[in-house]
Order: structure tokens, then sequence, then C-alpha cells
């Protein structure tokens, strides 16, 4: 019998609690799911970084950590974690997001903003890009997320350039890393989507010299982690013109306080941490089988790399 502690806030139990002891059960588990064993007899923890749980240290039987987000940069440095930590990679967190991304892709790309927001009685021909070929779309970010972004959008005939900060290889992307690969990535691109993690290293990667290098009129799209952008920067690009649009799902303080420039400002555009969700249902199926690995012998899927915070 394992033990699993649910540790995260009193909703999601009533959300998690059926759908996960029935993936267990069809993983070929027997667990007993709780949200109150005690911490020495724990065999694996299900996580959110907003639950109970802050301190690791009693939990000395815990074989692994799964987490029920997919970003982990608010655990990753927890000096008392020494268990193996594993985020979620969740096909319909997937889906959802390729979904989000590839439709303010085509709003900007379209222009549709100019005639859902001006229904004013004035007739306004616009000359758009004959077709996506056209419009440079770059992805900062090429894990799972991006990766499926890249590929949609190609499919849709945009040309994708993905940076990485390790080199990747995916069929139809350029994919450039590094440094240097970034400036590449980023000179002329005329749509920019941020699905980055959030780490030291990728705080401000848009900044005032990087937004530079974009296409005059770029637009920014960034359902990623919201400190990748250094908001002042951005209102400047706005303000300036350089800058088109941007759409944000994130931002460093959410829910975003209502006196917030961005909420006022004529060309950005405000989510509330919509662009993609996890369903209890597939997310409990990713978890119960990556139990059901470590019960196994084998490696755990999508470990967390400390070293890179992610």
């Amino acid at each position: 019998m394992l033990n699993i502690l649910f540790s995260a806030q009193p909703p999601r139990w009533d959300e998690y609690a059926a759908p996960l002891n029935a993936a267990l059960t069809k993983a070929g588990l027997t667990a007993n799911l709780s949200r109150d064993h005690a911490p020495e007899t724990v065999d694996y923890i299900v996580f959110a970084p907003n639950g109970p749980v802050t301190d690791f240290r009693p939990y000395t039987r815990t074989k692994a950590v799964m987490s029920l987000w997919a970003g982990v940069e608010t655990v990753v440095d927890n000096p008392t974690l020494t268990q193996p930590l594993c985020k979620l990679v969740d096909p319909s967190l997937t889906d959802g997001m390729v979904e989000w991304v590839t439709g303010h892709t085509l709003r900007h790309h379209l222009g549709m903003d100019d005639h859902v927001t001006r229904q004013d009685g004035v007739w306004r021909n616009f000359i758009y890009p004959p077709v996506a070929k056209h419009r440079p779309v770059t992805i900062l970010g090429l894990g799972a997320l991006g990766a499926a972004c890249a590929e949609a959008l190609h499919r849709l005939g945009f040309p994708v350039t993905g940076w990485s900060r390790s080199a990747k290889d995916i069929p139809n992307i350029r994919c450039l890393s590094g440094d240097a690969g970034l400036r590449e990535a980023l000179k002329d691109a005329e749509i920019v989507i941020l699905l980055l993690p959030q780490t030291p290293a990728t705080e401000n990667i848009l900044n005032a010299e990087t937004l530079a290098l974009l296409a005059r009129g770029a637009f920014i799209i960034n359902p990623g982690r919201g400190p990748l952008i250094d908001d002042d920067a951005l209102i400047a690009a706005l303000d300036s013109g350089q800058i088109a649009h941007a759409t944000l799902d994130v931002f460093r303080t959410e829910p975003l306080p209502s006196d917030h420039p961005f909420w006022a400002h004529p060309a950005l555009t405000v989510t509330p941490h919509i662009a993609s969700s996890t369903r209890p249902e597939t997310a409990s199926e990713v978890i119960a089988q990556n139990m059901a690995r470590g019960e196994a012998g084998q490696r755990f899927l999508y470990l967390v790399d400390r070293s890179r915070g992610y």
C-alpha cells in the first residue's frame, strides 16, 4: 500500500480525489490517497506550490514529489527539497496552450482587433499579408509547450524560429540557442511568443535592448511567465510604436492589480492567466503513470534539473 499525500489548496482536492484515485487503480497501484498522512509514512507527494507542504525534511520515505503545475520556479530552490521533483507535462495542457497561442497569433496576423473593437459604421478595407508565410514568428522556449506551438504554427504556414537555452532539433522549425542565437531569433521577428520557464537566466529576457531587435510594429504574446518581460521597457516600446500590441496572460503579480498601467494601455491586452489549464482527469493519469514507473524501478519522467531550474 502506497501512502500518497495530496498537498494543494482544498478546492483542488475536490477536483482531484476521484480522478486521481481512478488513475492510480488504472495504473495498477494500491494506494491510500489522503491529505493527512504523517510525514514519515509518505511515499509520494502530489504537490502544488500554494499547498501546505513547504518543509520537505520530515518526508524521509518520500520517493518523489509530483507537481500539479508545469512551472516549478517557486519550489525548485527550496533547500529542504532533496527528493526527486517531477513537473507536470499534461497532453491536455499542451493542447490548450496550442489553441490559445494559435488563436492570438492569427488574431494579430489578421488584424482582427481593427474590426472587432471598431464597429463604428466606417467601412475599412485593410491590406494584410496575403498568406502566413510572410509573417515570421519566433518562439522563445522549445519545451513541450513551445515545440507543440511551433509545429502548429508551421502547419498554418508561418515561418517559425525557435530559441532555447540548449540546442534543439525540431523538424521544419529553425532552432537556435545561446546568446548569439537569441539575437538572431529576435532580429526582425514580427510575432514573438514567450514560453520559457522562469529562471534567473530568463528574467527580463525581453528588455529595451532585445525589444529593439524586433521588426518595428511587432506583436508580443506571453502565456509563459510574467518576469520574462521588463514591464517598463515593454510600455516604452508600445508607446514608441516599436511594438504594435502585446497580449499578456501572465504577470509579476497575480491577480494583476487594478491600478496597474497594463490595464489602461490601448496597445495591450490582459487575459487572467487562462491560456491553458491543467485538467484533473488527464493530469491524474500522467502522475499515476509516473508513480508506476517509480515502483517498477524505472526512471521518473519529467524530472526537474535543479541546476537549470526547470
